[in-house]
């Protein structure tokens, strides 16, 4: 046998019991759903940023980052709507390295997923208590969606998962936007047909039932950029690209033609600077053309308390473990810059 099987975990319905939201927490979260699925079915103008750590690595600068999240939206609330990540599991290429909270609670300790459950769902849960959000995370284990379902207003498949017909299935049965990214070999064919999938009902297992989803009409693209054939990143976030999008939408017959631009990754070459300019080109388009401006629900940013990144063992307080975020002072200027210009 060529798996050690140590523990049977928990199911998400255990969990939830054991750590549940209050009646007050659930009623500001579906607030925050209603006026998020407001954004992606037209009903509102208002401006998503999906934004935050690219991995949340430890509790309490994740919290106190969220905290001054808080306080900066009630400063743009009439124009954007916060979505803080909470990214509990990181996707590592190779497979080796810090795969997230899920994993390690600790970084610097052994995995112990059963502490990661546990953590990953308080940590979620003090967001909603502390600070009113609800947040944003990767689906990159479909699996263990349940166990946040009741936490997340929205929901990101990524590059290297887009195509996974497990993921596709499950993003059909989940109430919040859920976001494909295009793959890192920039077809945007393959992301278009996730969300054709996604926004279909289904047939299929999960968890060892056997179930049905309605579609998720709120399944929607984000742009990331690529890798070409010669291993160069290339961008996809500029005016002809989101116009490209938009004639992809027609063809397709999709319900919400939404977009989310990654204004990280490939997008930026990894220059996690680049994502100030990058923020506002994007903001420019939509200025120049209505077409794009109802297509382009808004943007996510990677950002943190500190700019860059450091080894876990630095020790440095609200400094990325993974990749490089933008620091506070940055991405409060250019939150409120994003405000000002919409």
């Amino acid at each position: 046998m060529q798996m050690n099987f140590h523990r049977k975990l928990p199911i998400p319905q255990e969990v939830k019991k054991e750590y549940p939201l209050t009646e007050r927490m659930a009623e500001v979260k579906a607030a925050r759903d209603e006026a998020i699925r407001a954004v992606f079915d037209g009903r509102s103008d208002k401006f998503i940023l999906v934004i935050g750590p690219c991995s949340a690595d430890h509790r309490e600068p994740v919290l106190e980052y969220i905290s001054r999240l808080r306080k900066i939206e009630e400063q743009v609330s009439d124009k954007i709507i916060i979505i803080p990540r909470i990214y509990t599991n990181k996707p590592r290429t190779t497979g080796q390295g810090y795969k997230g909270m899920l994993h390690q609670p600790d970084p610097e300790e052994k995995p112990d997923m059963y502490k990661g459950i546990v953590a990953i769902r308080e940590l979620h849960l003090a967001a909603l208590r502390d600070c009113d959000f609800s947040c944003a995370d990767e689906m990159l284990y479909p699996d263990n969606y349940r166990y946040l379902s009741d936490l997340l207003s929205y929901v990101a498949i990524g590059a290297r998962s887009v195509e996974n017909q497990e993921h596709r299935l499950v993003a059909s049965g989940i109430g919040a936007p859920v976001g494909m990214k295009n793959p890192t070999g920039g077809d945007l064919s393959v992301m278009m047909n996730s969300i054709v999938a996604a926004q279909s009902g289904h047939t299929f297992i999960y968890r060892g039932w056997e179930v049905t989803s309605e579609g998720n009409p709120y399944a929607h693209a984000i742009l990331r950029g690529y890798i070409d054939f010669a291993g160069r990143s290339v961008s996809n976030y500029h005016y002809e690209d989101l116009l490209r999008v938009k004639e992809l939408y027609e063809k397709f017959n999709l319900k919400n033609p939404s977009i989310i631009v990654d204004t990280n990754h490939n997008n930026s070459g990894k220059k996690y600077l680049e994502q100030v300019r990058i923020a506002k080109d994007i903001v420019h388009s939509r200025n120049q053309n209505e077409d794009i401006k109802r297509l382009v629900k808004g943007l996510m940013i990677e950002s943190y308390l500190e700019d860059g990144a450091c080894k876990a063992e630095e020790h440095i307080f609200g400094k990325s473990i993974t990749d490089p975020c933008l620091g506070w002072e940055k991405t409060e200027r250019l939150i409120l810059d994003i405000a000002d210009k919409l």
